[in-house]
């Protein structure tokens, strides 16, 4: 039986250092670990409770709570913004608390992870993402971290995939990721 894993990442930027971290997570993800790495977070609209009405939720919407309500788990690779976490990540989190009490993340184990320029890889982001996760029902993994400072001269040029020190750090992420899912499941 294999895990599912949803990945979703806080930056739009084709190029983003987030967008290639939940890559080499999806490249090292151990055997049997499969990572979705949601693709259209910038095309869900604002959460709006007019709007999440059942049989007219948008449909980019509906497509990200369908995929959640299918994963075991969740991964959410977080940039800092002035900060704190970006609003698409946000958002996102705001569209699977609904309904509320049993929405796609209750009960399901989430851990954040990320890289940012600053120093400290945007660990204020990411503590504001296991925040709102938790609030919204997901079962986060305090323990489970991984920020990567100084994202653009240490990936400059080296992709995450390729950086021996993430690899490990997010291979550790996975197992607790993996083993929460398990516990959660039994």
């Amino acid at each position: 039986m294999s895990v599912r894993i949803l990945a979703l990442v806080g930056s739009l930027r084709a190029g983003s250092h987030n967008r290639q971290l939940a890559e080499a997570a999806t490249k090292h993800a151990p055997e049997g670990v499969e990572i979705e790495l949601f693709a259209g977070l910038a095309d869900v609209p604002f959460y709006n409770e007019d709007i999440d009405v059942e049989g007219s939720v948008p449909a980019a919407a509906a497509r990200l709570r369908e995929v959640a309500g299918q994963a075991d788990g969740f991964l959410l690779f977080s940039p800092e913004y002035n900060g704190t976490i970006p609003a698409v990540l946000k958002n996102a989190i705001d569209w699977l608390s609904r309904p509320y009490g049993a929405g796609a993340l209750s009960g399901k184990p989430a851990a954040v992870v990320g890289t940012a320029f600053g120093q400290f890889g945007g660990v204020w982001a990411q503590d504001e993402a296991r925040k709102a996760l938790g609030i919204a029902g997901g079962t986060v993994l305090e323990d489970a971290k991984l920020s990567i400072p100084g994202s653009v001269t240490r990936f400059a040029e080296t992709h995450p995939a390729d950086d021996a020190e993430v690899v490990t750090g997010l291979t550790q992420v996975l197992k607790q990721l993996t083993e929460s899912t398990s516990t959660a499941a039994a």
